[in-house]
């Protein structure tokens, strides 16, 4: 049997990503073989694609963080599951494919019902929110946050679940996604045309309690200028080494897996040498699912209830083929995007 897979044939741009046809994989003992419903586009996705994500595989590699499937072959030793279940897994690269073999340790079954779009926008974005808010942070209700990037994925996912949790929010964002942000309940602010720092302290007098911090470099430090004393930023991402969704650096075409890294701890380190009582504290998603295992299958099993219960509603901003990911690459590199991009299986 044939499937479908998505490779990045050469770190890059876009035109990296190449659709092929192969034989389908076979389960190796203790795995399972998943048919891919539904695979989640992100940030880390195009700098893996660029070679400059710490966790970027050799080439040629297929990438995907996130996926929601249906259990199609068991392997070996395989107990607990049974084909036709829905499954979600968050395997850091290989989703953007018809079919997958995972351990099965790294399923978690999906509850029956939900869209499999906003089902996997929950794996990486939503996890990632609610373990900076509640693991990281140990956010208390009527705190002030400012989230930064405040319409797209993660942000989007701060904010609903910062507004569970109580909080008074702030959100940078373009002009275009003010007023999803405000319907979201949070204060936008145009990082484009406004200072979010002199907006902050305008807005609380004496700055927030937390800051979600997803550009990276010097803006980590701006970040803290944002805070009241004993406030904490939460540094996340590395957002800012994209322009346009290329390196700004425009050094491309090699595998630079710990240079941004490198870079990344660098300023919070010395974060932590400027005056002041405010902490930085870095967070990854993945790191913290080796570390604590568990953790990630409970947070996305509370997360599955929110989703049942209506408290939570993924914005999904577009839902393209899988044999479009190219495309779908393009847009999420023009910025401006308002929530998730999902691939979807192709009928």
């Amino acid at each position: 049997m044939k499937h479908t897979r998505i490779i990045v044939t050469h770190y890059g741009g876009p035109d990296a990503l190449q659709v092929v046809e192969e034989d389908c994989p076979e389960p190796k003992a203790g795995e399972v073989r998943v048919r891919v419903l539904a695979a989640g586009l992100s940030l880390p996705d195009i700098m893996m694609r660029e070679g400059i994500h710490p966790e970027t595989p050799p080439l040629p590699f297929t990438p995907g963080w996130d996926l929601v499937g249906v259990v199609d072959h068991l392997g070996s030793g395989v107990s607990g599951l049974e084909p036709g279940q829905i499954v979600a897994a968050l395997p850091i690269s290989g989703a953007y494919a018809e079919f997958v073999c995972l351990p099965q340790g790294e399923l978690v079954p999906v509850p029956a019902g939900l869209d499999h779009a906003e089902a996997v926008s929950l794996i990486l974005n939503y996890i990632t929110a609610f373990q900076m808010l509640h693991r990281s942070a140990k956010v208390r209700s009527d705190q002030h946050v400012l989230i930064h990037g405040a319409a797209g994925g993660v942000g989007s996912a701060l904010l609903q679940l910062g507004c569970l949790a109580g909080l008074k929010m702030y959100g940078t964002c373009s002009a275009r996604g003010a007023s999803a942000v405000s319907e979201l309940g949070a204060i936008p602010i145009d990082y484009q045309h406004q200072d979010f720092v002199e907006e902050i302290h305008r807005l609380t007098g004496d700055g927030v309690d937390v800051v979600f911090e997803s550009i990276g470099g010097t803006h980590i430090w701006r970040s803290r200028e944002a805070l009241r004393v004993g406030g904490t930023v939460v540094a996340y991402g590395l957002t800012g080494s994209l322009r346009g969704g290329r390196l700004a650096s425009g050094r491309s075409g090699g595998r630079h897996r710990f240079r941004e890294i490198a870079i990344f701890g660098l300023y919070i380190a010395r974060s932590w040498l400027l005056p002041g009582r405010k902490r930085v504290v870095p967070y990854s998603i993945q790191w913290l699912k080796r570390l604590k295992p568990a953790w990630f299958r409970q947070d996305l099993i509370t997360l599955f209830d929110l989703l049942q219960q209506q408290k939570i509603k993924p914005l999904i901003a577009r839902r393209f083929p899988l044999t479009e990911a190219r495309q779908a690459h393009e847009l999420l590199g023009t910025g401006g995007v308002i929530g998730k991009i999902v691939l979807m299986r192709n009928e």
